[in-house]
């Protein structure tokens, strides 16, 4: 019968079996020479492939390169909102936001980084796209202005499109409303004068059928029409969630609130600064890792070598994580895996120093399990302080005194990780893996 010590540690060795095949390279090249007998191959990883009938899952297991790794684009656009309302402002800019976010989508990017920046009185939009070189299409196809059309939808067997005249300079504005009969988020239209009699128009013409709303050829929502609508207001209703009525709102307001960009500074990337930092890092990291592995079976012998394991499987399960969420690694964010490596042995060093006092006081289980209780104040204090710094690093509600850029938190986001990731393996892994393979007899 297995004890309970025993099943967590097989548990935890076969969830660092699967971060390590995730961490893998997705090809790996075989080289040996046995004998008189050459062997080349590779080792190929795959990926997560699985159906059930309709539903599937496609996960590829590949690190997400940011702009200074991968190479790519930089572009920078001024907005003119010298026409909107101060009120409005940040949502016209959330609008543009949203907007450009899905034509780089469509221009096939992965991962793009897209941010708004004000500051100094100018509203800016960086837009950051890993791995494109042909930046001049993707100016173009980002600086256009928003097109918002309604359509008519002719044909039984086969549905055709046929635009109309009301467009999105007909719409004053959207918003998230609710369902005065079902409650469930809707998505509330108001036009201007003239939009409301051309609607008035298109619903009395088209009682039964549904009305296509376009916002750049796409087709976002096509609501069936109840009854003619008169007074320039309408409501779009169907199973939405509140954040999917949220961004439906966000999409007709950036055809309704159309902001004039314009391109100021434009910058390409190149992939061979990307290649010489990633290799400067991986020697630096290999360095300082091999330096605390030593380091710590110096000072604690069996102990150390405990602590050392618990760090290998941080480093497979934080490499995993960052391709399974997945996390954009920038310059900036392998530095914050760095630091978090060194953040992990820390709790290790707190117990064990601990467990010397301990031992002298009591029997080797109970003074080891008093360790862990005691350092775990110093542990949680030190690690709460390095994530507060890393929220506000981070700063994920976007406050507007916080002017943090797209480095600064992919430097946040993989010292928060490692943290997080830390405190399970100093505590929960180290913490098994002692009451395991260290025995009472141990000398240290």
């Amino acid at each position: 019968m297995l004890t309970s010590p025993l099943k967590k540690v097989i548990l935890i060795f076969l969830l660092a079996l699967i971060a390590l095949y995730i961490s893998l390279p997705n090809e790996i090249p075989i080289n040996l020479k046995i004998a008189n007998k050459n062997i080349n191959t590779s080792f190929k990883r795959g990926d997560l492939n699985i159906s059930f009938g309709k539903f599937s899952i496609n996960k590829k297991f590949d690190l997400v390169l940011g702009l200074d790794l991968a190479g790519g684009s930089h572009l920078v656009f001024e907005t003119d909102t010298s026409a909107i309302d101060a009120s409005q402002k940040k949502q016209a800019l959330e609008s543009v936001k949203d907007v450009i976010e899905r034509r780089v989508n469509l221009f096939g990017v992965s991962e793009p980084n897209v941010l708004v920046s004000s500051f100094e009185g100018k509203d800016r939009v960086i837009v950051e796209l890993p791995g494109v070189k042909d930046t001049q299409t993707a100016v173009n196809l980002i600086g256009q202005t928003a097109q918002l059309t309604f359509a008519e939808v002719k044909g039984e067997e086969e549905a055709i499109i046929v635009p109309t005249d009301l467009s999105g300079k007909d719409l004053k504005s959207a918003q998230v409303v609710f369902d005065r009969t079902t409650g469930k988020p809707a998505v509330g239209l108001e036009f201007n004068s003239e939009g409301a009699k051309k609607f008035s128009s298109l619903t009395s013409e088209n009682v039964g059928k549904p009305l296509a709303i376009l916002l750049d050829n796409e087709v976002i929502s096509a609501p069936i029409v109840q009854d003619v609508i008169t007074g320039g207001s309408a409501q779009i209703t169907g199973n939405f969630t509140l954040e999917q009525a949220k961004n439906l709102a966000i999409q007709l307001n950036a055809g309704a609130l159309p902001v004039p960009i314009s391109l100021v500074e434009q910058r390409t990337v190149g992939a061979i600064l990307g290649e010489e930092s990633v290799r400067k890092s991986v020697t630096a990291g290999l360095i300082g890792l091999s330096m605390v592995l030593i380091f710590m079976i110096l000072t604690y012998k069996k102990l150390g070598m405990v602590a050392d394991i618990a760090l290998l499987i941080f480093g497979v399960l934080t490499l995993a994580l960052y391709k399974l969420i997945p996390v954009v690694l920038t310059l900036p964010g392998i530095a914050g895996f760095l630091l978090s490596v060194g953040m992990a042995v820390d709790s290790n060093i707190l117990i064990f120093e601990r467990f010397k006092e301990e031992k002298e006081k009591r029997d080797f289980v109970n003074a080891l399990e008093v360790s862990f209780g005691r350092a775990w104040d110093s542990i949680r204090d030190a690690n709460i302080s390095t994530l507060v710094t890393a929220f506000v690093l981070a700063n994920p509600l976007d406050f507007p005194f916080l002017h943090t850029s797209g480095p600064v938190r992919g430097f946040a986001i993989t010292l928060a990780l490692g943290i997080a990731i830390s405190l399970f393996t100093g505590i929960v892994v180290s913490r098994n893996l002692l009451r395991v393979f260290i025995k009472p007899t141990v000398k240290n």
